[in-house]
């Protein structure tokens, strides 16, 4: 049975990102995901004019005169939410956990696939594999998908990435869009990134906190390492320690951006408590940008 106070927010994130992707993403998102990969469609008899690369050799030689091979725009796509559920995301102190804010850019993502027509698919992650959801068709699934994203009670608590990344290696065959969604406190997953980046299109969403970077002079404060359980207190108007706090963040930040540059995967940072819109868009534009040239 489904809590009926699930049951509003799932229904109020539909409403309020159904109208996003209609009014802001669905054609951006057709534009720049859509229609890039070519599969193969038939074979046919060779005709004067015809591209002598894609004659089909094999056929040729059985039916003793040239045949080619046929291809046509790969229009449906496989969508990947590959979502990290461990116990840092439940860390929020602007109106929204990091969690609630990764299930709402789920839900957008989701949406938009599904209204051009692809299959979507789910990959919870912790320390370990959790969940997986075959790509699947239809608004019920989607529905499905978010709903696991909010209600599901993972058993881990720590963060492994390359774990994620093995499994859908494994799990998803054919290539897909894949939106790694996590605060990345992790390490150790580069070579595994690159090597399903090699294989799919992953974009990675990463989900911060503003307390996360800058904490403000409170005084002396209790800080629980929510995937550790370690416990420590920290007096936060002793100024050299909000300063190396904020350094030492700051060097967090430039390390993902520099390992995510260098395994070419695109990137977008997110908030919690700020909007969402404008960064995906942006990635959007980008990515639509890198195609005209």
């Amino acid at each position: 049975m489904i809590p009926r106070e699930l049951i509003r927010k799932l229904r109020r994130i539909e409403i309020v990102t159904n109208a996003i992707v209609h009014e802001y993403l669905a054609g951006q998102y057709l534009s720049v995901f859509k229609g890039k990969g070519m599969e193969f469609h038939e074979v046919r008899e060779y005709l004067p004019g015809d591209d002598v690369r894609s004659i089909d050799w094999n056929v040729t030689a059985r039916m003793g005169r040239p045949f080619l091979k046929v291809f046509s725009e790969e229009r449906e796509l496989t969508v990947i939410l590959l979502v990290d559920m461990s116990s840092s995301g439940t860390f929020g102190t602007h109106i929204q956990t990091k969690r609630e804010l990764m299930a709402e850019v789920s839900a957008l993502l989701a949406f938009s696939a599904i209204a051009n027509n692809d299959r979507v698919g789910l990959i919870i992650f912790t320390d370990k594999v959790e969940k997986f959801v075959p790509p699947r068709k239809g608004r019920r699934h989607v529905m499905r998908v978010i709903r696991e994203i909010l209600y599901f009670t993972p058993q881990g608590k720590g963060t492994n990435i390359a774990k994620g990344l093995d499994f859908l290696n494994r799990a998803v065959t054919r290539r897909a869009v894949v939106f790694l969604i996590s605060d990345f406190f992790d390490a150790g997953y580069e070579k595994t990134l690159k090597i399903a980046r090699k294989k799919h299109d992953i974009i990675a969403i990463s989900v911060s906190d503003p307390m996360e970077y800058d904490i403000p002079p409170l005084g002396i404060v209790d800080l629980e390492d929510a995937e550790t359980g370690e416990l420590i207190s920290v007096d936060t108007l002793w100024e050299p320690f909000r300063k190396g706090y904020k350094q030492a963040a700051k060097e967090r930040k430039e390390g993902l951006e520099r390992l995510l540059s260098f395994a070419e995967v695109d990137h977008v940072p997110l908030t919690t408590g700020e909007p969402y819109i404008a960064p995906l868009r942006g990635l959007f534009e980008m990515r639509a940008r890198r195609l005209s040239r």
